[in-house]
């Protein structure tokens, strides 16, 4: 047995492996291989966090990281489960060389084996991510709140809206927010949008609203899939699903949360007044009691998927 990381042409064993293994779960969908080479293809593909069990020469397993800590399981063919564990530990330790701190982990609540396998190495249940979905036509009015001043955010406004919420987001750095939010590869920077103070014209609260025909439609969507949504906050750094009609805000905790949230959500559905979008679509962590407060009051819950994290030492 060894275990080395990936080389041209191993695609065609990871796509055979992970449908061999993986063929029974609920709600399988199966790997392609054009999809798997059109992705180890791109320009961010890193070779070296990809790992292969090898057997008499032949691929048995395999698993990876990305850059943020997210890891996956480790994929293997019937009668070599025994090389889960060396695979797991070979990326473990290749993400703590690369000074990474926390690992994380993603899969269905309904994939039992996957998320023992996590809560048995160390991992615990950190949050749920809830998806959801609002029909523009069940709107409620906005709450009574001072007259809307909206502008577009500006790479000044950055550090402010870092300190609304930093909880939840991925990110702690402003430069690493700045560049998702205004450098954006899938959604403009007009998509993000700022109620500002009257008195002092500071962030009060900031939205998303994603506005792409070609995304997916978040009625059609199986929130209960690991997908993080784009544009969400709380994604950055992430690999995510594009969705039609995304609507995300971030807001400091307490009592005027909901009425600036709504504000915001009244600004976003003005802005798709000219499109067919019928629907904004959401997502939101557990562990941020006062964003899925507003989400659990007005929109429609879809589904959700827990995430284990592990700290590394």
């Amino acid at each position: 047995m060894s275990i080395r990381t990936y080389r041209p042409g191993d695609e065609a064993a990871q796509v055979s492996i992970y449908n061999e293994a993986a063929a029974e779960l609920p709600k399988f969908k199966p790997a392609l291989l054009d999809e798997v080479r059109r992705r180890n293809a791109s320009a961010d593909f890193d070779a070296t966090t990809r790992y292969y069990a090898e057997v008499n020469g032949r691929v048995v397993g395999y698993t990876g990281f990305h850059a943020n800590g997210r890891t996956s399981f480790p994929w293997c063919r019937k009668g070599h489960t025994d090389q889960a564990e060396p695979l797991f530990l070979a990326a473990l330790q290749a993400m703590q060389q690369r000074g990474i701190r926390t690992a994380f982990a993603a899969y269905r609540a309904d994939w039992p084996v996957q998320c023992e396998f996590f809560t048995a190495r160390g991992f615990r249940l950190a949050r749920e991510i809830i998806g959801y979905v609002l029909d523009l036509a069940d709107m409620p009015t906005p709450a009574a709140v001072a007259p809307s001043n909206f502008g577009p955010l500006t790479p000044a406004d950055v550090p402010a809206v870092l300190g609304l919420c930093p909880q939840a987001l991925r990110v702690h750095a402003t430069d690493d927010l700045e560049r998702h939010l205004l450098h954006n590869a899938y959604f403009k920077p007009e998509s993000v949008f700022v109620l500002r103070s009257r008195t002092n014209d500071a962030p009060l609260a900031v939205g998303i609203v994603v506005n792409n025909a070609k995304y997916a439609d978040p009625k059609q969507l199986d929130a209960a899939m690991p997908c993080f949504q784009l544009g969400a906050f709380g994604t950055e750094g992430m690999s995510v699903k594009r969705v039609n009609g995304l609507f995300s805000f971030l807001a400091r905790p307490g009592k005027d949360a909901n009425p600036l949230a709504l504000s915001l959500m009244s600004e976003a559905a003005y802005r798709l007044r000219e499109t067919d979008q019928e629907c904004l679509a959401a997502q939101a962590p557990s562990d941020v009691p006062h964003l899925m407060r507003f989400y659990q009051q007005f929109f429609r819950r879809q589904g959700a998927f827990p995430v284990f994290e592990r700290d590394l030492p």
